[in-house]
C-alpha cells in the first residue's frame, strides 16, 4: 500500500507535503468525485472485510467504490500515512422512519486536527447526503456546500450532523411520488461523540449490515458517485442523474429505470466500475432516498 498509487486512483499527482485545510478539502472532494459509494459486493456474492489491505486492493488497484467502513476506513489511513492528526470516530444513522439514531455505530468518519482546528470528514455517505469538503467541528453553524447547507449540532456530547437542502424538480412522470425522492427541506443524517475508535469496534456492524435481512444494504443494491454538478446513482434499477440547481432553489433529478442489460453498461459508462462477479440488484421496501 502506498499513497502514490491512492492519489493516482483519485487524479491526482504530487506529494502534498503542506499539511493544510486546503489539501485536506482537495483530497477529500477528489475521493467523492472518483470513488463511488456502493454495496454491490453484498449483491455480488462477496464478502466485504475490514482488512485495510484488502480494501485498498479494492478500491486503488481495481479501482471499485465501498461503503463507508471502506472508504472512510481508508481515507483515515490516508490522512495518517501523509501525516495529519486524525482520529477515528463512529456514528449512528438517523432512521427517518423511526425518527431516531440507530443503535449501532454503523458509520466511521474521521476527526482532522489543522491549527488547533477541528474538522470532519466523510468521504463515504454517497447521494445528495455526501459532504464534498470536510466541515468544522463548531456547533450551529451555516456551512454551505454544493448539496446544500450543512449543520453541527452539539447536544451535550453528542453531535448532530444535519442537512438543509432545495426542493426536487423530478421530470419524469412515473417517478413523481417515487419513495426514494427526498422531500424533507432539512433532514438530520447522523450523530457521533467525539470518543476515539478502532477498527474493531465496526466488526460487529460490518458483519450486521451485510447479512441482517432487515438491513438496508441487503435490501436495496446500492451506487452513487458524485459529479461536478450533482451526483448519480443506480438503487437497484433506479438510474439517477442530479443536478444541483442552487439559483433556482432546486435539484432536478432525472430517474428511469433501466433493463439487466443495461447494467453492465451504465456501472462502466456512468461510474466507472467493472465488477469481477455478476450483480444480481435489489431494490426491497426499505428507507432510503436520493
Amino acid at each position: 500500500m502506498n499513497l502514490e498509487e491512492y492519489f493516482k486512483r483519485i487524479g491526482l499527482h504530487g506529494s502534498f507535503e503542506k499539511l493544510d485545510l486546503a489539501t485536506l478539502k482537495l483530497i477529500h472532494k477528489q475521493h467523492v468525485m472518483s470513488v463511488p459509494f456502493e454495496n454491490l459486493s453484498v449483491h455480488c456474492g462477496e464478502r466485504i472485510t475490514m482488512d485495510l489491505e484488502v480494501i485498498f486492493n479494492k478500491i486503488v488497484r481495481r479501482g471499485r467504490g465501498g461503503w463507508c467502513l471502506e472508504n472512510n476506513y481508508l481515507f483515515g489511513w490516508v490522512l495518517r500515512e501523509m501525516g495529519y492528526d486524525t482520529t477515528t470516530l463512529g456514528s449512528r444513522v438517523f432512521n427517518s422512519i423511526l425518527k431516531d439514531f440507530g443503535p449501532l455505530e454503523s458509520h466511521l468518519i474521521n476527526k482532522i486536527v489543522i491549527d488547533g482546528k477541528t474538522y470532519i470528514a466523510d468521504v463515504s455517505f454517497g447521494v445528495s447526503s455526501q459532504l464534498w469538503e470536510p466541515l468544522e467541528l463548531v456547533s450551529g453553524k451555516d456551512q454551505p456546500q454544493a448539496a446544500g447547507v450543512f449543520r453541527l449540532i452539539e447536544n451535550g456530547d453528542f453531535w448532530v450532523l444535519e442537512k438543509t437542502g432545495r426542493k426536487p424538480e423530478v421530470p419524469n412522470p412515473d417517478f413523481a411520488k417515487s419513495s426514494l425522492v427526498n422531500r424533507k427541506e432539512t433532514k438530520q443524517i447522523y450523530g457521533f461523540t467525539l470518543v476515539p475508535r478502532e477498527a474493531d469496534n465496526f466488526f460487529e456492524s460490518n458483519h450486521t449490515l451485510q447479512t441482517d435481512p432487515t438491513s438496508l444494504f441487503t435490501n436495496k443494491s446500492i451506487c452513487s458517485l458524485q459529479t461536478p454538478t450533482g451526483f448519480r446513482a443506480l438503487i437497484g434499477w433506479t438510474y439517477s442523474e442530479v443536478t444541483y440547481k442552487p439559483e433556482e432553489g432546486v435539484d432536478v433529478l432525472d430517474m428511469r429505470d433501466i433493463t439487466d442489460d443495461e447494467i453492465e453498461q451504465i456501472l462502466r459508462e456512468r461510474f466507472n466500475l467493472k465488477l469481477q462477479n455478476k450483480l444480481k440488484p435489489a431494490s426491497n421496501k426499505s428507507w432510503y432516498t436520493l
